[in-house]
């Protein structure tokens, strides 16, 4: 299967060492033998049409901040022109999410399937502003459009409420849905300031680059935009959501909760509205997890409530995800 992978950071070279460490028993169980024929990242890209060598994809990147040192020539294209000129069946999107008009990776992900190639995104940002409309483009270009690492990294929160609930009608969901404020309001439980939890996140690297990504809430805002189109099969984008990131949250919040044997978590809910928000959580409730856990609950018709948990995040969590899509796709072509 020829891949373009978009984005060559941690979840791109996690996706590449996996590929590589896994690839007798991808073949032998799945029949998929990936082929990275094309890597574009901010500053240049790799190409061949055999085959990229993943190994040396990696030792480049480390090597030169770049994958354009692959090989030596002079022209490196951009991504655009990557998916103009390069023949490939699936694109794997994973630049970094951009809330205010999702490029690039909006743009990577129209021209692939308009090119008829399936897409695997784990960049939230043109999910959140055009979830609907990318669906139906893909169904119109009849390709397949898989995004399971967008929400819950490793953990198949998607997959759960889709596969594992089939039949049932889910009425409402709400959760947790992303690890570094969890672990900031975890540490500031312990007495913590909220501007030392924040430096204490950034130091161990659970913070995006933009902190307002993570502070405002418009991480979780985005995968509620996900859950609630993919599971509630609502229209909606990232506009509609009612949104209030943690920076107010104080010591002195935090100490009233615990009096209430509550604790305060961002929550991201579905119950007619949608709602990101700083709540108080009852610590004997299963979505009060601590630390940069991940954890929703989905309550359904007949079946009550069920929580999951796990990571949220990490580069070989995201990638399993990804391979997760990607053995999808292979198991649907191989059907068809």
């Amino acid at each position: 299967m020829r891949i373009i992978l978009c984005g060559f950071g941690v979840v791109g070279q996690s996706l590449v060492k996996l590929f590589d460490s896994r690839a007798d028993d991808l073949y032998a169980k799945y029949g998929l033998k990936p082929r990275v024929v094309g890597v574009f990242d901010s500053k240049g890209s790799a190409v061949d049409q055999s085959g990229l060598d993943f190994n040396k994809l990696v030792e480049v990147k480390k090597k030169f901040g770049t994958v354009k040192n692959y090989a030596n020539t002079k022209n490196s294209m951009d991504g655009i022109d990557m998916l103009k000129n390069i023949e490939a069946d699936v694109l794997i999107e994973t630049t970094a999410s951009n809330y205010k008009d999702a490029e690039p990776g909006m743009t990577h992900i129209i021209m692939a399937m308009k090119k008829g190639m399936h897409v695997i995104s784990v960049n939230k940002g043109p999910l959140a502003l055009a979830f609907p409309s990318l669906l139906e483009l893909a169904t119109y270009n009849q390709v397949m459009f898989k995004f399971s690492g967008t929400v819950g990294g490793g953990t198949p929160i998607l997959d759960y409420a889709k596969n594992s609930l089939r039949g049932e009608r889910i009425t409402s969901f709400a959760g947790i849905l992303n690890g570094t404020t969890n672990y900031i309001l975890t540490n500031m439980a312990t007495g913590l300031s909220f501007d030392d939890a924040l430096k204490d996140a950034k130091d161990k690297g659970y913070v995006e680059a933009d902190e307002s990504l993570d502070l405002d809430g418009l991480d979780a805002a985005a995968k509620l935009v996900i859950l609630a189109n993919w599971v509630m099969n609502m229209k909606v984008t990232l506009p509609d959501i009612n949104c209030v990131g943690i920076r107010n949250v104080t010591v002195e919040d935090i100490k009233k909760a615990s009096k209430n044997n509550c604790a305060i978590k961002l929550i991201a809910s579905c119950d007619k509205e949608l709602v990101v928000e700083p709540k108080e959580v009852s610590n004997n409730d299963p979505l009060c997890v601590n630390g940069t856990l991940n954890a929703i609950a989905f309550t359904s018709e007949h079946s009550g409530t069920q929580t999951i948990i796990g990571k949220g995040a990490g580069g070989m969590e995201t990638a399993s995800s990804i391979l997760r899509d990607l053995l999808d796709i292979r198991q649907e072509i191989a059907r068809n």
